[in-house]
């Protein structure tokens, strides 16, 4: 092989993985919020079915910006970032990225089959038809276009429960939709400020032309509010649902709560980012608020296990290493 050749092979290889969208995986984790809350992360054939769950709806996300990248392919290119990608730039044939995307679309429904529940693959498939209507139709339908991301994130977050076998909270999902929808408003909030008051913008997005910055500020704060009182919700509702740790002790985590919402909204006003993913991976205090966040979650929730007489550190006290 030319060392030509070669480079182009590389070069092919580097655009279908742009094309997946690597990046945009993270959005995933939530399917790990289910099996966490169920204190069930520790157990091994658990993880690994969550992980199974994880890595089919990497596979669906993946089919599905693929897709979405041919039927935007010509607004894309009125975009100051997206005319970048692959299928915008010529750099893969629309025919081709369509197949890419089917193929990744059967290997995430041939995972979840045959590692998990017949429910997980029906969630993932539902959440593959969802996300396919959103581009082809529903992204141009002022604000459910937000609501129908929001609900992804709920199929996601149901997908992780249903793998492991854990009950669904009722407020856990209010949790993980009303934040999505602030995020998703957010979203929105990134391109207009990106793109500003262009005739670009309207070709790029249909919806942008109807949110202006004030209705869209004004969206941001209700739904930022509405998120804060969800969490707060389901760390005060123990009746409804039973889980096995003390979520009530979550609320003293609103404080990081707050900010991260707060920062959040404050930074979607620059335009210095695309869109949600790449603020959480590129805003250092954010993405530090979400790690403290996170961590602190996993304390309060796995404290039997660490602290407990039969845990972690009451095992290691009594062979005196502490």
């Amino acid at each position: 092989m030319t060392q030509q050749s070669s480079s182009q092979v590389n070069a092919k290889i580097t655009d279908i993985v742009e094309l997946l969208r690597p990046a945009q995986w993270v959005k995933n984790v939530v399917v790990f919020a289910a099996p966490a809350a169920g204190l069930k992360l520790l157990e091994v054939g658990s993880f690994l079915r969550a992980a199974a769950a994880f890595a089919g709806f990497c596979l669906a996300a993946s089919a599905c910006y693929a897709i979405n990248d041919v039927v935007d392919r010509e607004a894309d290119r009125l975009h100051p970032t997206k005319r970048q990608r692959p299928v915008a730039r010529g750099a893969i044939e629309p025919g081709a990225a369509i197949g890419i995307g089917i193929g990744l679309l059967l290997a995430g429904v041939g995972l979840t089959f045959g590692l998990l529940r017949a429910q997980s693959t029906l969630v993932l498939v539902l959440y593959f038809f969802l996300t396919l209507t959103y581009s082809l139709v529903l992204k141009q339908v002022i604000l459910l276009d937000v609501i129908v991301i929001a609900t992804g994130f709920v199929l996601r977050a149901w997908a992780g429960a249903v793998a492991v076998n854990v009950p669904t909270s009722a407020w856990l999902a209010a949790c993980m939709f009303t934040l999505c929808m602030f995020m998703g408003f957010g979203k929105r909030r990134c391109e207009l400020a990106m793109m500003g008051a262009t005739d670009d913008a309207a070709r790029h997005r249909q919806t942008l032309v109807r949110y202006t910055p004030d209705l869209l500020n004004h969206l941001i704060t209700v739904s930022a509010g509405i998120a804060v009182m969800t969490f707060l919700l389901y760390t005060r509702d123990v009746s409804r649902t039973p889980t096995p740790f003390p979520k009530e002790q979550l609320f003293i985590t609103l404080p990081i709560v707050v900010y991260g919402i707060f920062r959040f909204a404050m930074v979607t006003e620059l335009g210095l980012y695309s869109g949600p993913t790449e603020i959480v991976l590129r805003d250092r205090p954010l993405l530090l608020a979400i790690l403290i966040w996170a961590i602190a979650a996993l304390v309060i929730a796995y404290q039997g296990v660490l602290f407990g007489p039969e845990g972690l550190i009451g095992m290691l006290k009594k062979t005196g290493v502490t």
